[in-house]
């Protein structure tokens, strides 16, 4: 290859190996390297072996590794991407899967600029949404333990007295003196309970943690302003936080309602326009907390003491902004009912509106002090 002739670098990476194709940027079908593994001193050879630092572009999907191969490479001054599996382009009829191949293929579509980048956290963000995720996990968890615990009591035929509602402190205490009809029923029916109680304390100990990490770093001026909002407390926050990152990197309100998934699919051919549900193709932890969120603005527009106090210290362009979301967003809610949509579907769509309140409240709060890494494309 001549010098300064720019490289484009396929990598398939993987837990034990990583599968390098090339292409040249004057044309030509990419060239299979052969397969490293992922060590750092293996990545660094590679780099020094293709060439100048500068004259590389590389690219890999996003996975289960992580963003470690993609910080190495930043670190050595390399420019490198990571590209969001569902939009990397296929052809129907391949049938042969195999990393070789997926190299060759990610050389060549980085080269014709047909990738998508993902946007990258840096570490600290990455540590805050592995700690909110590790929550939702715990919150997944929890319920799957009361699904299994309720089913044995449906089985066995034993009910909570009338008037108690489940999963309270008086349904706690009749589960504490229930006794089955056999021994071993009984043994069952103490572990259900004890798993129940070791994941609610589980996820107690998470919010306690996510509640402290509200309060520091960089994002903590944009936490605070988020909770400004109807519906959205300090964990909700610090969820969007976590997911979104620097809020400013979206250029327009559309684009943060893309990244959550919560923009309309469509399906047009010629004069005919055909519009479906949510295309659910972004960030599904994000969508998740803002349709949980959207279900407060059914109630006509106030502000309680919980808001009150939460919006304390906040501009008033910040709360101008939160008393309009409320305003208009029920309004739209009530709109949408009287015209035969049913709950949960207004309630999507306030979702997609909120977030562009949220996006509002971003400009206002403004960037965070340290940038992240990495300002891509707005793709989950």
């Amino acid at each position: 290859m001549s010098k300064g002739t720019k490289l484009f670098v396929g990598l398939d990476v993987h837990k034990e190996s990583i599968a390098v194709a090339v292409a040249e940027e004057a044309g030509g079908e990419p060239r299979f390297l052969g397969t490293i593994t992922p060590e750092p001193q293996q990545v660094t050879h590679l780099v020094r072996r293709l060439g100048r630092e500068q004259e590389l572009v590389c690219c890999y999907e996003a996975g289960p590794c992580g963003y470690g191969v993609y910080r190495q490479l930043t670190g050595l001054g390399v420019n490198c991407m990571v590209v969001a599996p569902s939009l990397v382009p296929s052809k129907p009829g391949e049938r042969v899967k195999t990393d070789r191949r997926d190299a060759l293929k990610l050389a060549r579509l980085l080269r014709s600029g047909e990738l998508t980048a993902v946007w990258v956290p840096d570490q600290d963000q990455e540590a805050l949404r592995d700690l909110t995720r590790a929550r939702e996990d715990a919150r997944q968890d929890l319920m799957r333990a009361r699904h299994r615990l309720s089913k044995l009591l449906l089985r066995l035929d034993l009910r909570p007295p009338a008037g108690v509602r489940a999963w309270t402190q008086r349904h706690a205490q009749w589960l504490r003196q229930v006794q089955c009809p056999r021994q071993r029923q009984q043994v069952v029916l103490e572990e259900y309970r004890q798993a129940v109680a070791e994941t609610q304390e589980r996820a107690a100990r998470l919010e306690v943690e996510i509640a402290s990490a509200a309060h520091e770093g960089v994002h903590a001026p944009a936490i605070a302003g988020y909770q400004a909002l109807r519906g959205i407390g300090v964990l909700s926050a610090v969820i969007v936080a976590a997911e979104v990152g620097d809020i400013t990197r979206f250029d327009t309100p559309r684009q943060l309602m893309a990244y959550a998934g919560l923009v309309p699919s469509e399906d047009s051919s010629g004069g005919r326009v055909r519009r479906g549900g949510i295309t659910k193709t972004g960030n599904g932890h994000l969508r998740l907390v803002l349709v949980e969120a959207s279900w407060h603005y059914r109630h006509p527009p106030q502000i309680g003491p919980t808001l009150r106090r939460r919006q304390e210290g906040q501009s008033a362009a910040v709360r101008a902004i939160s008393w309009k979301a409320q305003q208009r967003l029920h309004r739209r809610f009530r709109r949408l009912l009287g015209r035969g949509k049913v709950k949960q579907e207004a309630v999507v769509a306030i979702a997609r509106e909120l977030s562009g309140f949220l996006w509002g409240i971003g400009q206002e709060v403004g960037a965070p002090a340290a940038a992240p890494l990495a300002h891509a494309p707005a793709v989950a």
